[in-house]
């Protein structure tokens, strides 16, 4: 009834590759948003004329501050 070492052993370690793979992605995930996040507060710092030199405007960067917190 009960699987031979050999496999129970090879689930086992299937079973901590998926738990490995899954914490990988959450700190990929993690740091991007972390990333992305600073990037925004930078750009938030920006004046409206240091926006326009870079073709956003004050309502594009706002606008994406609701996208970003909806995420």
């Amino acid at each position: 009834m009960h699987g031979s070492p050999a496999v129970l052993g090879a689930n086992a370690h299937r079973s901590q590759s998926r738990l490995f793979a899954a914490l990988l992605f959450l700190y990929r995930w993690i740091v991007r948003k972390l990333k992305d996040r600073r990037n925004l507060n930078a750009m938030m710092e920006l004046s409206d004329e240091q926006l326009k030199d870079i073709g956003l405007s004050r309502d594009q960067t706002e606008s994406d501050v609701h996208v970003y917190c909806r995420d």
